[in-house]
């Protein structure tokens, strides 16, 4: 499965030819499908574990997508068996003018996981070639060299700024972070049924957003943004994998099997204690046993 939805180095990605609908023949249906998440699940707790004992390295998992695509239900259920005091889940929302005063990465920093820690983004600094990509305008909150209007950015500054990422994910995966990427992909179909949920569902009014509308008639830009996003920083080790969306069961499945794998493939251990260690362990023992 985690080869079925990568997006590999070189190729051309066009949204239009992914799926957003699982392939079935993954998961036969939906109940086999929550027994494999809750089954991934426990595997997870038992890798986080070891990840934490040994310390050696981090996690860094990132998920975009349009509104709706279920980013937060996702992130919610998979990492329901994970320690918090080993993972840290950030949402980024507007930049503050504070940050804006800096490199957009900056504001990234404080996020990305040590060593034995797990650190999940929700939405990240590949909004830097989203949100803005769609609308420029907001560039020139960033008092940015030579960019004094929308016009100003031109192809080029977008290729600096994929540069810009992919060294950044580069210089992380040398010191010992493996990084993840999904992008829920659903269709504009499946994301009307889902505003319209919020809409008819009082538990759910308060998700909606009277701007979502706006930037759904901007779709096909998102579309084309993201195209060009996963076709410019799927690279090294850090690829991008596009995960059907429509189904929730279904890309819960695919992403909480995708990341049991990596996590298996780091071969973390616990710590193999010296000889001293272990005479400590039995003269502890003994003490303890001889307490009155």
């Amino acid at each position: 499965m985690h080869e079925k939805f990568k997006i590999k180095p070189g190729e051309s990605t066009r949204l239009s030819h992914l799926e957003t609908k699982g392939s079935h023949h993954f998961f036969p249906n939906e109940i086999d499908a929550k027994e494999a998440i809750a089954d991934d699940i426990k595997k997870m707790e038992h890798l986080q574990q070891k990840l934490y004992a040994e310390g050696k390295k981090a996690l860094l998992i990132i998920f975009q997508g349009m509104d709706t695509a279920g980013k937060d239900s996702c992130i919610r259920h998979i990492f329901s068996g994970i320690n918090p005091q080993g993972c840290i889940v950030t949402s980024f929302k507007q930049p503050t003018l504070s940050e804006l005063s800096h490199d957009f990465m900056w504001r990234h920093y404080a996020y990305l996981p040590s060593k034995g820690f797990i650190s999940i983004f929700n939405r990240s600094y590949y909004e830097n070639v989203l949100v803005t990509r769609v609308h420029p305008d907001l560039l020139l909150k960033e008092n940015l060299p030579l960019i004094t209007k929308a016009d100003d950015v031109s192809a080029d500054f977008w290729l600096s700024r994929f540069e810009t990422i992919n060294s950044f994910e580069k210089q992380l995966e040398t010191s010992g972070t493996i990084i993840l990427k999904f992008f829920l992909h659903i269709s504009k179909e499946e994301q009307k049924n889902r505003l319209l949920q919020r809409i008819d569902d009082i538990d759910k009014n308060w998700k909606f957003e009277y701007s979502d509308l706006a930037e759904r008639k901007l779709w096909d830009k998102y579309q084309e943004a993201y195209e060009d996003m996963l076709n410019n920083t799927s690279v090294h080790k850090s690829l991008w994998y596009a995960i059907p969306a429509d189904e929730k069961w279904f890309s819960r499945a695919a992403i909480s099997r995708i990341i049991v794998h990596q996590m298996e493939k780091l071969n973390s251990n616990y710590p193999v204690m010296d000889a001293d260690k272990k005479n400590l362990l039995v003269k502890a023992a003994e003490e303890l046993n001889n307490e009155k």
